[in-house]
């Protein structure tokens, strides 16, 4: 037992935490016997394997970036493990494999997590970490030679790259060096700094970070002219963040000087682009919820900073929000045009905005209702624009648009061609337990349920981030088997704007679980669903959110898939990135917000003889965001709660050398196919693993 402000708190596998102890070794491994025992009694695991691989055998190319005639793109085929980064010097020139992580590691335990090329395309700055820990190590290479100029650089873990114009210096962000900070703070405490290509990083300049939140994250571009440096700082995953703006050509690049323009007292989140025409466009959520566009001035923002007038542009829409937006000012455009793309309830939208006035002038046609992935377009002007988009049915696909002309034309197809299965998609709206209108997207084989079919319902609910329709080989598999796949958007995330991310988080965290029970509620009584059809999803904050629902429904739901999930809210801050997201959720140290996580903490919730759901937990021993000690202590609770009952299964699943985020093709395939193996057998969903055709 464990003292929070009077309270006693039980925590009987604490002792699973210490991942490096035989014991949890000696736990693991008659948990891996255990999982590898009932996959081998699945039925249908190499249907869903066969098919998963069909599917994604579509791959994905991404939308262009440009630096004057070259281009830049990452493609993966049906062939390749992972996502390769190409180039080409211009439209008639052969494709060059520039970063092909499987000839840098061919165990594929190497990822490309980021990269950025020089303003001049002549030179890329790219990030690499390996068994998807995501401690990004930092090089430079030459695009023309291929030949590494500069690094390693370490501690680089989601590290921005602005670079100077000419090549020879950029800004970058860099953990500090383990021997500084204490051992638990070792994954924060960031710093920026100014970084001179080919010397050694140790002498790189410290220009920005000391004295400010250990926690705090960095973002920092330099305009295409190379005179405007813009910094922003958010403590952790907080909702807002500090802006500052520096001008150098009147300080030195290795000591800008920074005028606050915005402070995170303001709560909201706010991004600055300078302008070719001298103008600064201010991305804004301050007094809008769903976001507005305005304009500005240097000089005014300079002189007058935080406290200076900005001009709206393009006005907060009530119903759609706002996520981004690119400028078309080429020599041969009319006239400059901006760009801006929205999402109404998670479908994409482009409208075109007079870049003067901001009068909105038209709108962009989309392929369907769908999702628009990004807007990319030349830095240093044209008149083209660049847009990915999928929906449920399309793999990823890029678009361009003509300002001149308003033409849009398929710009590059998905480099695999796949046969997708008729698959009926909608958007309802239900009713959540405070009378809160929230959507939800049903995937079906029918217009109309006609009976109560095997269903998997999957959300998120956290982190401002929204659940936007997109091609899921998951989902179009488990529908054409007969099954219903449903995406909640509760809140939480962005769906409907900012005010939708903070009425599902912190003090109001359980609005998300409702929301997901109602979504679940909803299927059933109306016939598309019953409770012993019926499986939920989701991983990270959505693997709390399923933890949350099993212990507080576990009536409701036949089976649950949970992977890289918190659980332990009591004590999830001390562990993996936890620290970062204490306004997300509330911080145990606080009475007040302790009674919120207290509340809910699945890890807590657990009741002994109670019947749960058949539960598979899917870990990642390389995840350094969310610890697996989540996973393997909530797992111990639920097996030995159902230890005297004639519960289902509860089991975990268990991978090496692959984190949270990207990994290879077929890990994907595999952990999928796991995954539906499973639900399948618990859920009724038959044809020996569901592939009919």
């Amino acid at each position: 037992m464990e003292e929070f402000f009077g309270r006693q708190v039980a925590d009987p596998y604490r002792w699973l935490e210490a991942s490096d102890s035989d014991e949890v070794r000696q736990w693991s491994g008659a948990q891996d016997a255990l999982w590898q025992g009932h996959i081998s009694e699945l039925s249908g695991r190499s249907q869903w394997s066969a098919r998963l691989r069909e599917l994604l055998s579509a791959g994905y190319q991404s939308a262009p970036v440009w630096r004057g005639t070259r281009e830049f793109f990452m493609r993966r085929s049906a062939e390749n493990e992972l996502g390769i980064l190409y180039t080409r010097k211009d439209a008639s020139s052969e494709l060059e494999v520039l970063l092909d992580p499987l000839e840098i590691n061919p165990g594929g335990t190497t990822t490309l997590d980021s990269w950025q090329p020089s303003k001049e395309g002549d030179q890329l700055a790219y990030q690499l970490s390996t068994g998807g820990t995501e401690e990004s190590t930092l090089y430079v290479l030459d695009v023309e030679t291929h030949e590494i100029i500069d690094g390693p650089i370490d501690r680089a873990r989601y590290s921005p790259i602005a670079w100077l114009p000419g090549g020879k210096a950029f800004y970058y962000v860099r953990r500090l060096a383990p021997d500084l900070v204490k051992k638990e703070e070792q994954q924060y405490h960031r710093r920026v700094y100014f970084h001179i290509v080919g010397t050694d990083s140790a002498h790189d300049v410290e220009i920005f970070g000391s004295g400010l939140e250990m926690t705090n994250y960095y973002g920092v571009t330099v305009s295409m002219d190379g005179r405007w440096l813009t910094l922003s700082a958010s403590a952790g995953t907080e909702p807002r963040n500090d802006l500052w703006l520096a001008d150098l050509h009147t300080s030195s690049p290795s000591a800008p000087k920074f005028i606050l323009i915005q402070s995170a007292e303001s709560d909201a989140q706010t991004s600055l682009e300078p302008l070719r025409n001298g103008q600064i466009l201010i991305g804004t959520n301050f007094d809008a919820p769903r976001g507005r566009i305005c304009i500005s001035s240097p000089k005014t923002l300079l002189s007058v900073g935080e406290s200076a007038e900005w001009r709206d542009l393009v006005p907060e829409d009530p119903e759609a929000v706002m996520s981004g937006w690119a400028v078309l000012d080429g020599p041969l455009m009319p006239a400059s045009m901006l760009l801006v793309l929205w999402t109404r309830h998670t479908v994409s939208e482009i409208t075109v905005h007079s870049l003067e006035t901001g009068e909105r002038q038209s709108t962009i046609p989309l392929p369907g209702l769908g999702t628009v992935t990004g807007i990319s377009v030349r830095p240093e002007g044209g008149h083209e624009a660049w847009f990915g988009y999928t929906d449920h049915i399309t793999p990823p696909t890029i678009y361009s648009f003509d300002g001149r002309t308003l033409e849009v034309n398929k710009y590059a197809d998905p480099p695999g061609a796949v046969v997708v299965p008729r698959v009926f998609a909608q958007l309802i709206t239900y009713t959540s337990f405070d009378d809160t209108q929230v959507r939800m997207f049903i995937l079906s084989p029918s217009e109309v349920p006609d009976a109560p079919r095997p269903t998997v319902l999957y959300g998120y609910g956290g982190f401002g981030v929204g659940l936007n329709p997109a091609f899921s080989a998951s989902a179009l598999a488990w529908v054409e088997a007969g099954g219903i796949w449903a995406v909640a958007n509760i809140r939480g995330g962005d769906e409907e704007g900012e005010e939708w991310h903070r009425q599902g988080m912190r003090g109001e965290k359980q609005n998300v679980f409702d929301d997901f029970i109602y979504a679940a509620k909803y299927l059933i009584d109306n016939g598309w669903t019953s409770s012993e059809k019926l499986a939920i999803e989701g991983g990270s904050n959505g693997g709390l959110l399923v933890g949350a629902a099993l212990t507080q429904r576990p009536d409701l739901f036949a089976t649950v898939v949970c992977s890289a999930p918190l659980l332990d809210m009591v004590r999830y801050e001390l562990h993996g990135l936890g620290a970062t997201w204490s306004d997300e959720y509330g911080s145990a140290a606080i009475e007040e917000e302790f009674e919120w996580l207290i509340g809910y903490s699945p890890y807590h919730q657990v009741r002994e003889g109670e019947s749960y759901p058949a539960t598979l937990f899917t870990v990642f021993e390389g995840d350094t965001r969310v610890d697996p000690l989540h996973a393997r202590k909530m797992c111990a609770a639920l097996q030995h709660a159902q230890e005297y009952t004639s519960g289902r299964p509860i089991l975990i699943r268990a991978e090496r050398n692959v984190g949270h985020g990207s990994r290879s093709l077929t890990r994907t395939i595999d952990l999928t196919a796991d995954s539906l193996a499973f639900i399948s057998r618990w859920t009724g969903l038959t044809n020996d693993g569901g592939m009919a055709r």
